[in-house]
């Protein structure tokens, strides 16, 4: 029996586009590592630049509703193979943890929460991930509670000499953000999902963005004028870093380990504190580094742990 193809990217190039992708396996890997990377490391910043114009909850509502949309009729337009029912189902709860709400809490948070400190507190999502998974039943070692202990510690010191009411409640919007996406990761992990990787990913943003946008509604969120900074941005966040970074995630986590995939959650936060420095003028301070430095710690402990628990079992 002949060996299987190596996996590949779902999308494809016309002949005269100046860019091609790698037909290597460990190039396909490498590229979709760099897409997370970066993009999602710039996304915070062009989350506080949508926030001139569009309400926090509508905007990642509308966000991954129009990714959704795009990435659909792609898949489509490739022939995809249609779901289930109940994959549908699934990719809908998952997608409303993961891009609906995860997205608008994000939002709502960094009103208040700047861009390298955001990045910084979703850095936390390992560790999230720890607590749903000993509430599923799986043994937890000490020192993966140790490394919890550390990530809140970093939360903690990020606030350290900014006790207003509005860093608060900024804190815990960006905290919330990164229990809805450990959780909507944990449900991914264990629910069926869509076979088709474009298709799977559509559905999961789309469903997500469109209950999102219904809450946002329902509560009183509306949108009167978008300024052109604004909807640049927005365009950005769409088509970049919903439709282009979520393909190359969803590669990652089908075709690679956890630990390869979410290697992200190192990189995101220096990107976009270097960014926010460099085009915001956000004071990068001492307790922003160590608490920078305390955070990422924890994230590698937990990925250690979780790696030496693999490797045993």
């Amino acid at each position: 029996m002949s060996a299987l193809p190596p996996p590949r990217l779902p999308f494809s190039f016309p002949d005269r586009f100046p860019f091609r992708p790698p037909r290597s396996f460990k190039g396909q890997v490498a590229l979709a590592l760099t897409v997370v990377y970066l993009v999602w490391g710039s996304t915070y910043l062009g989350i506080h630049l949508s926030l001139e114009s569009f309400p926090p909850l509508l905007l990642g509502g509308l966000r991954n509703l129009c990714a959704g949309v795009g990435l659909l009729v792609i898949a489509v337009h490739r022939r995809a193979v249609w779901p289930s029912a109940r994959e549908v189902r699934n990719a809908a709860l998952v997608g409303t943890l993961l891009e609906g709400l995860s997205s608008g809490m994000m939002a709502y948070g960094m009103r208040t929460v700047g861009t390298g400190t955001a990045a910084v507190m979703v850095a936390t999502v390992p560790l999230f991930a720890t607590i749903f998974s000993a509430l599923s039943g799986r043994a937890v070692a000490r020192g993966e509670w140790f490394a919890l202990a550390l990530g809140l510690l970093g939360i903690a010191l990020l606030n350290h000499g900014d006790p207003s009411p509005s860093s608060t409640v900024g804190t815990l919007a960006i905290l919330c953000a990164a229990i809805f996406w450990a959780g909507g990761a944990h449900l991914a992990g264990r629910l069926p999902q869509p076979s088709d990787l474009l298709m799977s990913t559509a559905l999961q943003i789309g469903l997500g963005g469109l209950i999102a946008t219904g809450i946002a509604l329902v509560s009183g969120e509306r949108l009167t004028q978008v300024s052109l900074g604004a909807g640049l941005s927005f365009g950005y966040l769409v088509v970049v870093g919903s439709m282009a970074a979520y393909v190359a995630y969803n590669f990652l986590i089908r075709n690679t380990s956890t630990i390869v995939a979410t290697s992200c959650l190192y990189v995101n936060p220096i990107v976009a504190v270097m960014l926010g420095a460099v085009l915001l003028g956000e004071i990068i301070t001492r307790w922003t580094v160590i608490a920078t430095v305390v955070t990422l710690l924890s994230v590698g402990l937990s990925f250690w742990f979780d790696y030496r628990r693999r490797g045993l079992a």
